[in-house]
């Protein structure tokens, strides 16, 4: 793979993408439908996962593309592929909530090595580069070429006074008594895979997710997060979370910084 090439070619779609997630979220009202699992999904949707998808069919015809939005794609397996959540989010985007994100990823043996998260709402943009580094990029946002861009690593955690991030939509009661085992200092809600990134940056020491997800859901966010230090593991026990397993569907998990003391499920 030509990872510059993949850095350019993913970061510029994910601008794409949010525009036109943009053009819809600012309309007074947008189309939403429910899939055949009941979850919604909307014109924007549909409208991202197209621009993606071709522009990633283009530049990597070779590879295996698997998408939320394109059931087909599921049925389908390799060891290296594109994995894609056009508009993760998707009820923070119908409840106008802006925590939603573009999610490009790309999966090299089960490892998630490079990505891009992008907050369109949020006007925050999260990549690996070449080298497998991540860093955010600040705004305004050229679709050619990247503007000014700061390295981001994961902190430097204080066990005895934890920042946790979790689920703004599926927050339970399992959640809560798993970050109840630490000493936290502030607890946060956040949607989609700013939650990873929040991990990243160093706004967040752990993100536990006691709760259903699918790998084009994680993917980016994951990448992102292990180009700044990061790590992301099942929650069960502790062993790395790996990719383009059965049906692409994730356990539960738990991404930190790895100075976090973890505590047993």
């Amino acid at each position: 793979m030509d990872y510059e090439k993949l850095t350019q070619v993913m970061r510029e779609l994910s601008l794409i993408a949010g525009d036109k997630i943009m053009e819809i979220y600012d309309r007074d009202d947008f189309e939403v439908k429910s899939k055949s699992d009941d979850s919604p999904v909307t014109e924007a949707d549909e409208a991202a996962d197209a621009l993606i998808s071709e522009g990633l069919r283009a530049a990597f015809p070779d590879v295996l593309l698997v998408t939320e939005e394109q059931a087909d794609s599921h049925k389908q397996k390799a060891d290296t592929f594109l994995i894609v959540d056009p508009l993760d989010g998707t009820k923070e985007f119908i409840h106008r909530r802006g925590d939603f994100t573009v999610n490009i990823a790309y999966v090299e043996n089960g490892v998630p090595t490079r990505g891009v998260v992008y907050a369109p709402a949020k006007e925050r943009m999260f990549y690996t580069l070449a080298d497998g580094s991540t860093v955010e990029e600040d705004g305004p946002f050229d679709k050619k070429s990247a503007g000014v861009t700061r390295a981001i690593s994961v902190a430097d955690s204080d066990n005895a006074a934890l920042l946790v991030v979790a689920s703004k939509s599926h927050r339970d009661q399992a959640t809560d008594d798993y970050i109840n085992k630490y000493a936290v200092s502030d607890s946060k809600s956040a949607g989609s895979s700013l939650k990873f990134c929040l991990v990243a940056t160093g706004e967040a020491d752990i993100y536990p997710r006691v709760g259903r997800t699918m790998e084009w859901d994680t993917a980016a966010g994951h990448a992102v997060l292990h180009g700044a230090g990061g790590k992301v593991v099942r929650f069960d026990n502790h062993e790395p979370l790996t990719y383009g397993k059965a049906d692409y569907a994730n356990p539960f998990f738990i991404a930190y910084a790895p100075s976090v003391e973890l505590k047993p499920a």
